[in-house]
């Protein structure tokens, strides 16, 4: 297909991890383990927290969302990942690249919002805590929620377009595990300063921004904290906010060191490596910090366990 005197391509190949026959068969099993594991603990959160009524509360309602976009993360990246393992031509069709980027890109954007919105829910909780109920209402989490989605959901969307506007040439070759944003930059054979000026402004926008509002957040939150007379009364507001706040620094991280400044972005091994970090580790650590260190959602998971086992020795009677 010719345009304008350049060679536009139909699909990309992906280079992946490593070459390695024995080493890909390696990550194959590991990755599928773990995916498999995602997959379940965030269905396994989802479902509790619909079955068990002292969990139907703001702060549920959010990390239900937050499940599902990691859920979706995942199976975005990891299915694909997966079978080129174990493939000896990597190819990725043009308009399946677009939708790889489009769904990872905005499933991203969606999860760094949802942990802005969950920390404010968080300082609602801490520092008013007599009007939390009032604020933090069915309709204003609904709002916030969808929020989220459509805020990402358009990220991704003019991201997307604009990416996949540009004239690839004869460059197919994606140095990378998926179709991430500015592995697919990069392979323009035109100036690409516009579009990585676009990436620097929406990242901005959708993460810079959240994670001021998360930091200003746990700023009132600690100060907060901080005057409660009692130790154990200081020890319970911390435990309200710790899970959260651990999820926080493990997914702003990386993120704001990748995007903020394209180019002078870290090398493409680092990039792939955070890229694994986001598509397999994120998605089975969140469920993993939420049922350990949260008091409410280990009650929750005895409350079940003990249902299940007086119902499985009804029916071994």
């Amino acid at each position: 297909m010719e345009t304008n005197n350049q060679t536009w391509v139909r699909e990309f190949i992906l280079l992946g991890l490593s070459s390695d026959w024995d080493t890909r068969v390696s990550l194959f099993v590991l990755f599928l383990i773990m995916y498999m594991v995602t997959v379940l603990g965030n269905f396994l959160i989802v479902l509790l927290i619909r079955l068990d009524s002292r969990l139907h509360t703001p702060m549920y309602f959010f990390l239900t969302n937050l499940s599902l976009v990691d859920v979706s993360y995942a199976t975005s990246i990891v299915p694909q990942m997966l079978a080129h393992f174990l493939a000896e031509h990597k190819a990725i069709p043009f308009v399946s690249c677009a939708a790889q980027l489009f769904f990872s890109l905005g499933l991203g954007g969606i999860e760094f919002v949802l942990l802005a919105v969950m920390a404010y829910d968080r300082y609602v909780a801490v520092c008013d805590p007599l009007r939390y109920s009032v604020i933090m209402h069915g309709g204003l989490c609904t709002r916030l929620a969808i929020t989220s989605w459509v805020s990402g959901s358009l990220n991704s969307l003019m991201q997307t377009i604009i990416t996949f506007q540009l004239p690839m040439c004869t460059n197919k070759y994606i140095d990378h595990i998926s179709c991430e944003l500015l592995a697919v930059v990069r392979l323009a054979c035109v100036d690409t300063s516009s579009n990585e000026i676009a990436i620097m402004v929406s990242s901005i926008v959708l993460l810079m921004t959240p994670f001021c509002l998360v930091l200003l957040s746990y700023i009132q939150i600690i100060s907060t904290i901080l005057k409660i007379q009692s130790r154990e009364g200081r020890k319970k507001a911390f435990h309200t906010c710790a899970s959260h706040l651990t999820v926080v620094v493990l997914c702003y991280g990386m993120t704001i060191f990748t995007y903020i400044q394209p180019r002078s972005s870290p090398s493409i091994l680092q990039e792939k490596l955070i890229s694994v970090f986001y598509a397999i580790l994120m998605p089975v650590l969140n469920p993993m910090i939420y049922s350990i260190r949260n008091k409410e959602v280990k009650g929750a998971w005895q409350k079940l366990l003990g249902q299940l086992s007086e119902l499985m020795s009804k029916l071994a009677t």
